[in-house]
């Protein structure tokens, strides 16, 4: 039961950054993008990332190689392109 949780949940929270990152890659307008915000987030998520296979949660594992992944993708665009 408690990995359907963490799998629910992990669904939830890492699909929410689709919508941002399908807007940053058609649109290119990332002005109302913080490249501090998203650039600890990102550091943040891949440290999830690291302790989810430090303790063999796939459900940690799963969820922040996604999200490490949507979130890499925005701040690329955030990065080489100009506001």
């Amino acid at each position: 039961m408690a990995d359907l949780v963490g799998y629910l949940s992990a669904f939830l929270t890492t699909f929410a950054f689709v919508p941002q990152a399908l807007h940053s890659w058609k649109t290119r307008d990332l002005s109302g993008v913080s490249l501090p915000m998203y650039s600890l987030f990102s550091l943040g998520v891949f440290g999830w990332l690291i302790y989810g296979i430090m303790i063999v949660s796939w459900p940690i594992i799963v969820a922040n190689s996604v999200t490490l992944m949507l979130a890499c993708v925005v701040l690329y665009l955030k990065i080489t392109h100009k506001d």
